[in-house]
């Protein structure tokens, strides 16, 4: 299952990300865990020191290798030079699985221990002074995308991935890429404004999208985030000791998080667990080629200096029965 966090800035969605990581990685399942956030605050709330997290790579550093190792043999892609971020996979291209050892996992991620079970933790790296003035928050999570677009994962296994704030996902197709979208309110005005943005723009593109309400304190909170989001409130998150705790750079054992809190986390494992059985191979290709022609048309054809649209095979489907070869 591919499941992201969203949220506004101050609401609790790195925070709500890790400890869901931390339940899965406790309960034995797979997890690649990726933080497509510009502020890059996952690892320190996975437990890694702050000269720990600066040392992880960077996917963007490494997306000249990502791209040559995705294309393959695809006779579709002359060179991995005219690969953009959104180009789809076709017959030939390499597919990445969370269990298993390549070229990308070797170079990108890298396992972080918990205090029950361990994960795979991928990054998309901080802007560096090269960046500034000249580039933007989309191109360093470029290299996201093209990953979630040749990810064959299956049923108990997991890809979390901590999204930027706000809504600036909604610039690429990055939205459309996940199984489970579970966008972290607080019980304020501002902590619902995010959602209703998610919901409009997402509306058109069958996003699963569920509502965790954080830092509810009381009924009132409940009821004001029952009144202002309806029926996609699935859970809420109270005001937690062991958040306090870890935030203050202590490392609780998931053990002792409040057992209400533990129950959301399982409530949330449910969901995803259940966004598996709805997923539709056909329409999530058919979105990754829309966006793939999209970009094209608007910068990448320019860009590569070739006609992009060549690179898409129309009866190609991600997640159909296909033969394992070697190398891929």
């Amino acid at each position: 299952m591919k499941i992201a966090f969203v949220g506004k800035g101050g609401s609790g969605k790195t925070t709500l990300s890790a400890l869901f990581i931390r339940h899965l990685a406790a309960a034995g399942r797979p997890v690649v865990a990726v933080d497509a956030d510009i502020n890059q605050h996952l690892g320190p709330a996975l437990g890694l020191t702050d000269d720990q997290a600066a040392a992880l790579p960077s996917l963007g550093a490494h997306l000249p290798e990502i791209k040559e190792y995705l294309r393959g043999g695809n006779p579709l892609i002359r060179s991995a030079e005219e690969m953009i971020k959104t180009t789809p996979p076709g017959p030939g291209s390499r597919l990445l699985r969370i269990v298993e050892e390549n070229p990308v996992y070797a170079a990108c991620a890298r396992p972080v221990a918990l205090d029950e079970g361990s994960v795979r933790l991928m990054v998309t790296g901080a802007f560096t002074e090269e960046d500034l003035g000249v580039a933007c928050y989309h191109s360093k999570v470029g290299a996201v995308e093209l990953l979630l677009n040749h990810l064959l994962d299956g049923p108990d296994e997991y890809l979390v991935t901590d999204m930027t704030a706000g809504s600036d996902s909604f610039a690429s197709g990055l939205f459309t890429r996940f199984d489970l979208t579970l966008l972290v309110a607080e019980p304020t005005r501002k902590g619902v404004s995010v959602y209703r943005q998610y919901k409009e723009y997402a509306q058109d593109f069958d996003v699963h999208l569920r509502v965790v309400g954080n830092k509810v304190q009381g009924p009132d909170d409940l009821e004001f985030l029952r009144r202002e989001v309806g029926e996609d409130l699935y859970a809420c998150f109270g005001q937690s000791g062991w958040v306090r705790r870890l935030e203050r750079g202590d490392e609780p054992p998931l053990r002792e998080l409040e057992p209400a809190n533990r129950e959301v986390l399982a409530r949330l494992q449910t969901a995803a667990d259940t966004a598996h059985g709805l997923r539709d191979p056909r329409r999530y290709s058919a979105q990754a080629v829309r966006f793939h022609l999209r970009n094209a048309e608007s910068w990448g054809n320019a860009k590569v200096g070739t006609d992009l649209a060549a690179q898409v095979d129309p009866d190609y489907v991600l997640g159909a029965e296909q033969p394992r070869t070697a190398g891929v």
